[in-house]
């Protein structure tokens, strides 16, 4: 049965269901195609983004970003260490700025104080150090050539333990020893030259962080949303007290690694205690490593009273970094900041596993840090019905 209806000559003749119009030219929804484009066709349907082809290249794109971010951060894995260290190191040298501050000091002229009292004591240690140190490295440049001698005839407990290593043809020069000099220098060297490098680079960054520790300290608060800014502002604070507690907590152990070494060798009779006590407490600043670099120091110092001293002084040590690690140390830090003595060790040994040196120093404040926001956020949220 035909149709009535007239068919204009400009509208397209109908399509039966064998000959359908292709999809890719319908225009989506909601969107009109421009009239000056009418030549070029029409929108064709978006690009199904669920096909495996873009799936699969947008995992690997992914994958490809993060490799770069990852080979990125490790290749400046030294310079991120070095920032971290000193935004730490002035995060806790921050509680005596503050407290210049609330004495009518500017916050700049405060930080100059501290700075120029550390330059101080800097310098007078090292006036106090230079002659003693001089006169030992004298004495001992004399006197190798009559240890030597003595060694290489067998004398003393020294000469008794060459013979039995069989290590008196080097010392008499009738076995010559091959020793790659030259490469252990130009590596001391370089190491030395690094280590100046990130220790002056280090004293820079914490000078420009005091100075700048409130304008960072907003710029963290700004990221906040306004409606829990209080609250971070009050737990970042708490967070910079037990940062601040922490480093003074390290510095009282040194002060009583210093006394203890003080009074050691003026039991003794060991030359110069005082500058040793002093030597002692600076070292035990560093974790882990510090206490005992200054102990085997100490210890060779004493063998200018003898072996037996020397051997005692070692022990000496050896039973105070126990004592300091496991006993005082974990102590202190409950009272300065907060946290139990089994946290300190295990933070203690985790963060020197993890990073070493640098994760031994940060170990504790980080645990100070997540036990806060563990009894402050994770613990009264769980408790809430």
């Amino acid at each position: 049965m035909g149709s009535d209806r007239e068919v204009s000559p400009n509208e397209p003749p109908m399509l039966g269901p064998e000959s359908e119009a292709p999809t890719s030219i319908v225009p989506p929804s909601g969107v009109q195609p421009d009239p000056d484009d009418a030549l070029l066709g029409m929108l064709g349907q978006p690009f199904n983004r669920r096909t495996p082809f873009f799936v699969g290249l947008t995992g690997a794109f992914g994958v490809a970003v993060a490799y770069a971010l990852v080979r990125g951060i490790a290749d400046i894995a030294s310079v991120i260490v070095i920032i971290g260290v000193a935004l730490f190191i002035a995060i806790g040298l921050n509680p005596i700025v503050e407290w210049l501050t609330r004495r009518q000091m500017s916050r700049g002229f405060a930080v100059l104080v501290v700075t120029f009292g550390f330059l101080v004591f800097v310098t007078l240690f090292i006036l106090a150090a230079v002659p003693p140190i001089t006169h030992e490295v004298k004495t001992l440049v004399s006197d190798i050539p009559r240890y030597k001698a003595e060694i290489a005839a067998g004398k003393g407990w020294l000469g008794k333990l060459a013979v039995k290593l069989h290590l008196t043809g080097y010392l008499k020069g009738k076995t010559k020893v091959n020793l790659p000099i030259a490469g252990g220098v130009l590596g001391a060297g370089k190491l030395i030259l690094s280590v100046g490098i990130g220790i002056v680079s280090v004293v820079a960054l914490t000078i420009y962080f005091l100075f700048a520790l409130p304008g960072v300290k907003g710029l963290w608060l700004a990221l906040i949303p306004a409606s829990r800014r209080q609250r971070v502002e009050l737990l970042t604070n708490e967070v910079f007290d037990r940062v601040g507690g922490f480093m003074l907590g390290n510095i009282i152990t040194s002060v009583v690694a210093g006394i203890g070494t003080y009074a050691w060798l003026l039991i003794f009779g060991v030359r110069d205690p005082l500058l040793l006590g002093v030597f002692v407490a600076i070292f035990d600043l560093i974790p882990a490593v510090g206490s005992t670099i200054a102990g085997v120091v100490v210890s060779l110092v004493a063998l200018s009273k003898g072996l037996p001293i020397a051997l005692a002084t070692a022990a000496f040590y050896i039973v105070y970094r126990f004592l300091e690690d496991y006993l005082l140390n974990p102590r202190v830090m409950k009272h300065t900041v907060r946290i139990t003595p089994g946290l300190t060790i295990v933070a203690t040994l985790i963060g020197g596993t993890l990073l070493g040196l640098v994760g031994t120093l940060i170990a504790i404040p980080i645990a100070a840090t997540i036990h806060l926001l563990l009894d402050e956020v994770t613990f009264p949220r769980q408790n809430q019905r």
